[in-house]
Parts: C-alpha cells; sequence; structure tokens
C-alpha cells in the first residue's frame, strides 16, 4: 500500500534520545543503517530518502547522485570532511551540524591532554606500575600556570578550550584569521594573526579549525621546527592537520616535548603507525566529542536539524552551505 510517509535514514550509533525525536512523528518512517556499510549497499537505500544523518559514512556526488529526493543531510558532530558540500550546494540541499552540541567535550579533552602530557600521567602511571618510584625524578612534570599555549581556530571549540586554559592562569595567544582580532581580545586573549611568528612563542599548540585545503598540512616539518624546543603539540580536531612523519621526526629527535593526539590521518590509526611506538605520544581513538552528554546532546541536534528542514522551517544556524537558503 501506498505511504506518503517520508524516510529518513540514521546510523545506528545515533543517540537513542534524537531517534526517538524522528520516530514519534507520524509523518515519517526510520531506517537504521549499520556502520561501515559498503557503498554498494548504501546508495540503493538513498533513493526515495528524504532526510539523513551521517556518523563517519562519506556523502559525496555519487550519494546525492543517488539522492533524488534529498531534502536535508545532518553530520552528527560538527566536522564535514567526509561529506562532499559542492555536490550537496548545487542541488540545493542543506547540511547541517550539531552546533554546540559536542563543543564542550572536545574542549574538555583538549585540555586533558594538555593536563596528560605536562604532568607526564602516562610516565607516572608506568614507574608505580613497574616498581619504579625510584626513577621518578628523571622526567619532572610542569605546571600550566605561567606557560603560553597558542590557539589554531577560534570557534565553538576553540573559544571553549581558551577559556579554560585562562582559569588555569595561562597566557592564550589565538590564530584564527577568520575572527576579528577585538573578538579575540575582548575574550582575553592575544591576536596572533602571524601563526609562524606566534609558534616560537607557545609551549603548547592546541589545534581548532576544520580541516580543508588551507588547512591540511598546516602543521608540517617547518612549522613544527618553529615551536619552542620541548613543547607539545594537542590535536583534537582532525587528522591531515598536523603531519604525522614530520611530527615524528620532531618528537624524535626531541626537539618537541609530547603530542596528543585524538585524530590521525588515517582512522583507525595502524597500529604500525610509528607515532605510537613513542612514549612522549597519549593518543586517543577519535572521542574528544564521545561522551554520555555530548552523544545525547548531538543525536537531539541532529534530529531536530532534520525535522526542521522537513518541515520547512531549517536551523539556519547550523547550516554550512547558507546559500541554499537564499
Amino acid at each position: 500500500m501506498a505511504t506518503n510517509k517520508r524516510k529518513v535514514m540514521l546510523p545506528h550509533t545515533m543517540g537513542q534520545e534524537g531517534v526517538n525525536l524522528i520516530r514519534a512523528r507520524g509523518d515519517i518512517e526510520t531506517l537504521i543503517y549499520p556502520a561501515g556499510i559498503s557503498q554498494a549497499e548504501f546508495l540503493p537505500l538513498l533513493a526515495d530518502c528524504a532526510g539523513i544523518a551521517l556518523s563517519l559514512t562519506p556523502y559525496r556526488q555519487a550519494e546525492m547522485a543517488a539522492s533524488p529526493v534529498m531534502q536535508v543531510v545532518a553530520r552528527i558532530g560538527v566536522g564535514y570532511d567526509t561529506v562532499e558540500v559542492p555536490a550537496l550546494t548545487a542541488r540545493g540541499v542543506p547540511l547541517m551540524v550539531a552546533g554546540t552540541a559536542n563543543s564542550t567535550s572536545v574542549a574538555e579533552q583538549a585540555f586533558n591532554l594538555m593536563i596528560a602530557l605536562a604532568k607526564k600521567n602516562a610516565l607516572m602511571d608506568r614507574l608505580v606500575r613497574q616498581g619504579q618510584w625510584h626513577d621518578r625524578h628523571g622526567g619532572l612534570p610542569m605546571e600550566l600556570a605561567g606557560k603560553t599555549v597558542l590557539i589554531v581556530g577560534f570557534g565553538r571549540i576553540g573559544t571553549r578550550s581558551a577559556r579554560r586554559c585562562l582559569g588555569f592562569d595561562m597566557t592564550v595567544l589565538v590564530h584564527d584569521p577568520y575572527v576579528d582580532p577585538a573578538t579575540i581580545a575582548a575574550a582575553g586573549c592575544e591576536p596572533a594573526g602571524d601563526l609562524d611568528a606566534a609558534l616560537p612563542r607557545a609551549d603548547f599548540v592546541s589545534i581548532h579549525c576544520p580541516k580543508g585545503p588551507e588547512t591540511v598540512g598546516l602543521f608540517n616539518a617547518a612549522r613544527l621546527g618553529r615551536m619552542k624546543k620541548g613543547a607539545y603539540i594537542v590535536n583534537t580536531a582532525r587528522g591531515g592537520i598536523i603531519d604525522e612523519p614530520a611530527l615524528h621526526a620532531a618528537l624524535a629527535s626531541g626537539h618537541l616535548g609530547g603530542a596528543g593526539l585524538d585524530v590521525f590521518e588515517t582512522e583507525p590509526t595502524p597500529v604500525s603507525n610509528d607515532l605510537l611506538k613513542l612514549d612522549s605520544v597519549i593518543a586517543a581513538p577519535h572521542m574528544a566529542g564521545v561522551t554520555v552528554e555530548a552523544l545525547a546532546a548531538m543525536a537531539v541536534a541532529t534530529a531536530r536539524n532534520i525535522l526542521s528542514v522537513l518541515d520547512g522551517v531549517p536551523n539556519r544556524d547550523n547550516v554550512i552551505n547558507k546559500e541554499v537558503l537564499r
């Protein structure tokens, strides 16, 4: 029997709070699809799909071409490097992100990695477990107070990270060419328009910029070389912003003191990745934005994003390609 229901596809990893919001709508049919679905399996499902929520599943030209009635594509998160935005824009389909739903979670993890590096948490834990207390003065921790951090990217997450650093009495430099220096100064931070000039001043660098043509390889061998000797770098944004072989060389030579990495060029990163062989690296499996609270908030925000478009009142604040709304 024919139905007038519009179909919305949701990944099985989406928080139940968001799934329930969409399922509560009598005019919408929901389809849950598995993570890691192959493109061959995925494309046919898009034929009658009006809206879709994406976790890590790519959505590019082939997917758009297979989606003749698609009205909205929504990311359960804020990054969208796996989505080909021009393909959506050409069809007038908005790409939506979860706004600030996981911003606190990512900012906390970035700051947690900074503390873990400064306090040498991995080393201290290992010394206790191996009964090597006598070696505890061999690599002393340091305080964050009085140190300088360079925040790269002053959006939803970068601003929150800066506030946490300021709360620990750090000097906060901010590099973001798209933010008015007056806005940065008003937040109690120092604008750093010249990234290369700011790097030698920073004890810590924390990356919070989107991944795109301008930022892929942003931290190459030359830039890592400009960092202060013994400095630390943290990346909770996207893999590929730091050149991994260059980072390994900077760490292995002792030029950099350590790195906290929640993201990698290839994910999952292979266990053979040379960075994982260094004691100066603390790694996490792209989980900075994944907490109990963030998962629920992102699921609800994503569901509301999808419903806002299907109901004809898109949440403009969360639309990436705003030109489709004109």
